[in-house]
């Protein structure tokens, strides 16, 4: 993953604090702050769309980790604590939205149509204070339209908020291809197998199995979108069959591996 140094990204966040309000309702040209991956905590009061026209986004909060490839975007609330971290080919085109010009919604990843895409990257090339009485304001409100109607998608990994569970979704985080049952975790815990899987569906919303599902298949983007094979993604996360992995993928994805490598 990468996003600015952190001297760099303290800089950033000096030159967000000191921006008091948007310029225009939306921000986001190619050179402007929106289009900079900030690993750092930080928040400010306007939306931030966080989308890559190729490659990988992560967004961090307390509550998830939110990823989206190029189909998708994090939309980001305001206020809300988050950082960001691309993959290594990703290519941003991230927006700023002023608070009052969309309806709020929370935190969530949501569906990027061909339509969308192409009003995002043709905004991307507008000067940052563009002419919102012309045709640039024009294309810009068809753009909100465009965002309001957005459905969201379930590409997120919720973390827990007991502390008994932190340290165990944290290591099957980083080692996704980990085969340890759940009684090796109830062990360690001192719980019963019963105890922990309520525990997990009370703090997280998902089974232990579902969980550990869906934290392999996010797990599994950022290696596709490095080139390696398919077959070496679903056993570094953890699948014995490959069929499992593209079955999985597709549930969640809605398309296979290898679609996916083809459209991204």
């Amino acid at each position: 993953m990468k996003c600015l140094s952190t001297d760099n990204a303290r800089a950033l966040l000096q030159q967000l604090e000191q921006l008091p309000a948007l310029p225009r309702p939306v921000l986001g040209h190619t050179e402007s702050l929106p289009n900079q991956a900030i690993g750092l905590p930080h928040r400010h009061p306007w939306v931030q769309l966080s989308y890559a026209e190729r490659g990988v986004v992560t967004v961090e909060t307390t509550d998830a980790r939110y990823l989206a490839p190029p189909s998708l975007a994090v939309w980001i609330p305001p206020g809300l604590e988050h950082s960001v971290r691309l993959g290594s080919k990703t290519r941003i085109r991230s927006l700023y939205i002023a608070a009052d010009a969309l309806p709020a919604r929370g935190c969530q990843v949501l569906d990027i149509s061909p339509l969308l895409r192409e009003l995002i990257v043709a905004f991307s090339h507008f000067p940052v204070e563009y002419d919102d009485a012309g045709a640039e304001g024009r294309l810009v409100r068809v753009l909100l339209d465009q965002l309001a109607a957005a459905p969201s998608r379930a590409l997120l990994l919720p973390w827990p908020r007991d502390p008994r569970l932190q340290p165990l979704c944290r290591q099957l985080a980083a080692q996704p291809d980990c085969a340890l049952p759940l009684g090796h975790f109830s062990a360690q815990l001192g719980l019963s197998d019963k105890t922990l899987s309520r525990a997990f569906r009370m703090d997280t919303g998902m089974s232990f199995r579902q969980w550990r599902q869906r934290c392999r298949l996010l797990a599994a983007l950022p290696l596709l979108e490095q080139g390696e094979r398919i077959t070496d993604v679903a056993l570094a996360c953890g699948y014995d069959s490959l069929s499992a992995f593209i079955a999985a993928f597709r549930a969640l994805l809605g398309r296979t591996p290898g679609d996916y490598l083809q459209q991204g």
